[in-house]
């Protein structure tokens, strides 16, 4: 007897691949799956991930002068936040202080991961030394604030000069700029303009003198 085989002709079965994920998404998945060595921490800035130490000595004493100094002068019901993750379009900023409404808990990320960049009122750095943390702080997350619409930028650093305060205000998301700038040195008062810090004055007290 002979068996005959009849040979179908294979079925196509459709499959559906899985989207390709953006670079945004596959740097948020990486951050979120980063452990660090404690002394560290890790920011998203414009498309990278961005590795960098706590401060030294002089970049906490600045830092808390200027805490300390803000949380007598600052209106409730507003505070002043140090080392909190900042969450915009699946970018992170984690900047040295920030000021944002005391009742935060509206403003929280649906994770839980940290606050939504909206409540944001103003944010500061305090440069380190090195080149990759002045480039970071002067260009690189000057250009994403502004992009996340970051009302007040302050940048105290010990590295232009003999030492700076830059106040940036007048953001624009679409050109990644802050329209307005004011730069003074060491020595002289830099006053905030706007928000919740409106008249708030950094002065040598705060900065120390001019450095050598």
């Amino acid at each position: 007897m002979t068996t005959a085989l009849t040979l179908e002709a294979p079925v196509n079965v459709p499959t559906t691949e899985p989207p390709e994920a953006s670079l945004a998404e596959a740097l948020w998945q990486a951050w979120i799956s980063l452990e660090l060595p404690e002394g560290y921490r890790a920011e998203i800035i414009e498309e990278s991930i961005e590795v960098s130490p706590t401060g030294r000595f002089r970049h906490a004493a600045v830092s808390n002068r200027l805490r300390r100094a803000l949380e007598d002068y600052l209106p409730t019901p507003h505070v002043v936040y140090t080392d909190v993750n900042v969450i915009h379009d699946l970018q992170v900023f984690i900047p040295d202080l920030l000021i944002a409404p005391e009742d935060d808990k509206a403003e929280l990320t649906a994770d839980g991961l940290g606050l939504d960049v909206s409540c944001v009122e103003l944010a500061v750095e305090v440069v380190s030394p090195g080149r990759a943390s002045t480039v970071r702080d002067r260009e690189r997350k000057r250009a994403a604030y502004a992009r996340a619409g970051i009302p007040v930028y302050v940048l105290i650093d010990d590295h232009d000069i003999h030492g700076t305060v830059s106040i940036l205000t007048s953001p624009s998301p679409t050109e990644a700029v802050y329209q307005a700038s004011t730069r003074v040195p060491y020595g002289k008062e830099a006053a905030i303009p706007e928000g919740a810090a409106k008249g708030f004055v950094i002065t040598e007290a705060i900065t120390g003198p001019a450095r050598d």
